[in-house]
């Protein structure tokens, strides 16, 4: 019997066996809760069939992960002994914790004002042409692809060999071929993170413009051409008509990205294994947790993304919130 669990095929029949089973005694509670007379208790009952497993994944797979980890930044390495705030103290303080926090700074800053700004002037130029539908199609084709693989090609866009050797990456291969010297990319500091943060803007403007390209066309034609009966030129369209009508999605595309950013991580451990200064708070929390083996400022370093991240989602919650009230009047 033992040597049969072994087998993972068998722990996969065994598993989906007894999802199966709980589904189905799921399902017997729910029909026997119809036949109650009792209305709260029958209410009671369907609430925790349909919500109690919601609700028991999300506080296995998030909210005791996320109390466990901040618990564990105030621990030592080997999370045996209290050490009040001496994580924190090393992440405000180490060299190589600074650089990740001056890093992912501009990883915020730059990708989604920069994406957000190209998907948006996009969206607008492409807008009712006749080739709409192919060139957001071509803009669009880098998020299909996993941040790890975008590293991967871009990677080798930005390969570097010495002036001596023949240039394999595209960018070099290009700055050879017009009379320049090949640049160091990825390895010169702080240039790399730029070149970077290149990547997640070919990813993300995507993203932004088909969000931004349906408001667009969501923006009422009545105003635009009233608008324009008014005399206005194409800037004070944009400014006082276009972008107060999107704005709310504006918000969502822009908070989005910058919470993409903020968690950034495989495109520095793939393009350049988080060496060369191009660290950023993720890069921290992982090399500190499995690769030092410190599972205190690891912890700490994972609670620090965490702490960044909330003001950026209430905001986004609050907007939402905002905008259901409006349309609700």
């Amino acid at each position: 019997m033992e040597a049969l669990l072994d087998s993972k095929w068998a722990q996969l029949v065994f598993g989906v066996l007894l999802l199966l089973a709980v589904v189905a005694l799921l399902f017997a509670i729910a029909r026997l809760a119809d036949r109650l007379q009792n209305m709260k208790a029958r209410q009671a009952i369907t609430l925790a069939v349909f919500a109690g497993p919601a609700l028991l994944f999300v506080t296995v797979g998030l909210i005791y992960p996320a109390i466990r980890t901040f618990v564990m930044s105030f621990m030592d390495r080997r999370s045996e002994n209290f050490v009040a705030f001496d994580n924190y103290q090393w992440l405000l303080t180490a060299d190589l914790a600074q650089k990740s926090f001056v890093n992912t700074f501009w990883w915020v800053i730059m990708v989604p004002i920069l994406a957000t700004s190209i998907g948006l002037l996009y969206a607008i130029l492409v807008d009712k042409t006749r080739f709409e539908k192919w060139a957001k199609s071509l803009l669009f084709m880098p998020m299909a692809i996993s941040f790890v693989g975008a590293g991967i090609i871009w990677k080798l866009v930005y390969e570097y060999k010495g002036a001596a050797f023949e240039q394999l990456g595209l960018a070099n291969a290009i700055i050879v071929a017009v009379g320049g010297q090949p640049v160091r990319f990825l390895q010169d500091d702080p240039w790399n993170t730029f070149f970077l943060i290149v990547v997640m803007i070919w990813i993300q403007a995507g993203f932004a413009m088909v969000l931004l390209s349906a408001a667009l066309k969501a923006v009422p034609d009545d105003i635009i051409e009233a608008a324009r009966l008014d005399g206005v030129n194409a800037w004070q369209m944009f400014r006082n008509i276009t972008i107060p009508s999107i704005r709310p999605t504006l918000v969502v595309v822009l908070t989005t990205i910058i919470i993409a950013s903020l968690k950034i991580f495989d495109i520095t451990k793939t393009m350049t294994g988080a060496k060369f200064d191009t660290q950023v708070l993720a890069n921290v929390m992982y090399d500190e947790t499995f690769t030092n083996g410190n599972n205190g400022t690891g912890s700490a370093a994972a609670v620090a993304i965490f702490v960044l991240v909330i003001p950026v989602v209430a905001y986004n919650i609050r907007q939402m919130m905002k905008n259901r009230e409006v349309r609700g009047t």
